[in-house]
């Protein structure tokens, strides 16, 4: 398995980079493609995947995220391409936040990611990666009550989608929700 790339970048491409390293180049998958510029030198934390039609490595920058990484892939129906493509639209410490606070509507906010999905990364992450069990259908319970109030669904995505608050009650996050949505 190769744990980690030391090298430059030698090209940028829109969703992977290619390293040189000792005059390899290797394709890396990657999150944040804006990152990464020709000529930085750059250590990329990887996952190689093999499969028995592909093979190819993914790279984070560090290791926070590639443990964020590693715990997505072992839920089920979420495979490595949608689990960096979700990664790419927010970052690590989002994500543990969202799941720590029970926020389906922040999870399914991301590229590949819907709200099955989401509900099952809260049922199955929860207590690995934040040590605490919850309710995954908390936020669930607060949209309906803010739909019950007359407001839109896309409104109530948007603001249920910024709020990450561990150990908040279903009530402290419909407080919130309606404080966001009267503005």
């Amino acid at each position: 398995m190769i744990y980690f790339l030391r090298g430059v970048i030698h090209q940028v491409n829109s969703d992977s980079v290619i390293i040189d390293v000792r005059d390899v180049g290797y394709e890396v998958l990657v999150s944040h493609i804006d990152a990464y510029e020709v000529g930085q030198n750059v250590l990329l934390y990887t996952y190689n995947v093999v499969r028995e039609d592909e093979n190819y490595l993914i790279g984070f920058m560090d290791i926070e995220e590639r443990n964020v990484f590693m715990s997505l892939i072992k839920v089920k129906g979420l495979g490595p391409k949608t689990v960096i493509n979700a990664l790419s639209a927010t970052t690590p410490q989002d994500v543990i936040n969202a799941i720590s606070s029970n926020n389906v509507a922040f999870l399914k906010k991301l590229p590949g990611l819907g709200a099955k999905a989401a509900g099952q990364i809260i049922l199955d992450l929860k207590g690995e990666l934040t040590g605490s069990k919850g309710n995954p259908k908390q936020y669930e319970e607060v949209y309906d009550a803010l739909k019950s109030l007359g407001f839109k669904g896309a409104a109530i995505d948007r603001v249920l989608a910024t709020i990450n608050e561990p150990n908040a009650s279903t009530e402290d996050i419909l407080r919130i929700a309606l404080s966001r949505l009267k503005k």
